[in-house]
């Protein structure tokens, strides 16, 4: 049976960590600080845990430079539960917006005013839109859970990549060609799509504030490319992600909230009004509001799963003094590695994205030696397997290759890969 240190992982996600904080979280597991105690025994309330809340929170502002005016939030649901989260949030929000709109300094149950409530009312079914940017699985998940919880008429698709691709995504439509609301609860788009191998080069222009600093509500899924590259945090509302990829174990999910967002700035419409309009009422572990007033705990928060995010985040700033920008070099140069071998034998391999818009983090292509793709591509599997490269499959639903090159692979081990990607094709 092969060692930790004779294989080397490519797998989406859950993803690879490095083991050395592998082997202090299994101490911490056992023995927190020797307090006889493990982490995951200690109350999610005592002082212990409060202290690696804070400590993550201030190293992941250090790392991607997040501003004073955004809050951390430790969520649970993955991305898919930021798909309803999202909804919930930034609707109420644009709800909330529209009431002070249309009633003003009137106090009181808005029932009691029933013309200026049937105002509301018909801006809520004529008005409100949230739009999306479908670039590939995710995104088409999450514009489908927009869909479900407010209706077709509510959802706005203002791009799909499919309808310039032959009805496949690989692809980002270009700018010009996108269909955005003038006034949308919120603009959602996946950076970095993990099943399909598009990412995003750069933050959408269509997207940016105006001279008068006001632009669209956006909110970015940014779960597969989190800390592989500086990101300008103030243009979004919201960024979420899970920590799976590139921050940790699978079980926490962090969300960077605008605060202005938040109470005192914006609170969420009650139940009652919401129920009167006819939009759905969130779970209250949903509630970003909910979360940020209780230090992300409401309820029962892993505190292993946040140690863990916490170690990754100290390591990173101990390893790279320029913190995410140097980690951004590295994977640059990862994925270098790896395209280049695939693209020098263009009749052995096929990367499926387009080349403006592939993806650095998670490199998606097909095998096509000897004309047979399913029997070139197991043995591909295969061959890649006996050196010890494992994880390559790729999804279900795309089939093919897919190498996802997340933080903890070291560079050593893009090398191996992309000396196997020449082997092979000459083999």
């Amino acid at each position: 049976m092969p060692s930790r240190s004779d294989v080397t992982y490519f797998g989406a996600g859950p993803a690879l960590l490095p083991t050395d904080i592998l082997e202090e979280a299994a101490k911490a597991l056992v023995n927190y600080q020797s307090t006889g105690l493990g982490v995951a025994e200690h109350s999610h309330r005592s002082s212990l845990a409060t202290d690696i809340i804070s400590q993550a929170k201030a190293d992941l502002t250090a790392c991607l430079d997040i501003p004073d005016d955004y809050e951390i939030l430790f969520m649970q649901g993955g991305g898919t539960g930021e798909f309803s989260a999202s909804v919930y949030n930034f609707v109420g929000a644009w709800v909330a917006r529209k009431y002070r709109e249309i009633f003003g300094d009137v106090r009181g149950d808005p029932s009691d005013h029933p013309e200026l409530l049937n105002q509301l009312k018909q801006t809520v079914d004529n008005d409100l839109k949230v739009d999306y940017l479908v670039t590939g699985g995710w995104s088409q998940k999450a514009s489908a859970e927009g869909e479900r919880l407010l209706g077709s008429s509510h959802i706005n698709v203002a791009a799909d990549a499919r309808k310039v691709n032959g009805g496949k995504f690989g692809t980002i439509p270009d700018e010009s060609s996108w269909k955005l609301s003038k006034d949308a609860a919120f603009v959602y788009y996946c950076d970095n799509e993990t099943v399909d191998g598009v990412e995003f080069p750069a933050f959408p222009k269509s997207l940016e504030a105006g001279p008068d600093g006001k632009g669209p509500v956006v909110v970015a899924d940014m779960s597969s490319n989190i800390l592989t590259r500086k990101i300008p945090v103030s243009k979004f509302s919201a960024i979420f992600f899970g920590a799976q990829k590139n921050l940790g174990l699978t079980g926490v999910t962090v969300v960077i909230l605008k605060k202005s967002f938040l109470p005192p700035t914006v609170s969420q419409p009650s139940p009652s009004l919401m129920r009167q309009l006819g939009l759905p009422v969130p779970p209250i572990i949903f509630q970003y509001e909910i979360a940020a007033k209780n230090n992300s705990l409401y309820n029962t928060l892993s505190i292993f799963d946040v140690f863990v995010a916490g170690q990754v985040l100290s390591k990173l700033l101990r390893t790279y003094s320029s913190k995410v920008e140097a980690q951004q070099a590295v994977t640059e140069k990862k994925s270098q590695l790896i395209y280049g071998a695939i693209e020098a034998f263009p009749e052995i391999y096929k990367v499926i994205p387009d080349k403006a818009t592939r993806s650095r983090v998670n490199i998606c292509f097909r095998v096509t030696k000897g004309g047979d793709v399913d029997a070139a591509e197991k043995a591909f599997l295969a061959e890649a397997a006996d050196q010890g490269l494992i994880g390559l499959k790729g999804h279900r639903s795309l089939g093919g290759i897919r190498a996802s090159n997340y933080n903890a692979v070291p560079l050593e081990g893009a090398e191996k890969l992309a000396k196997f990607v020449r082997a092979f094709a000459t083999s």
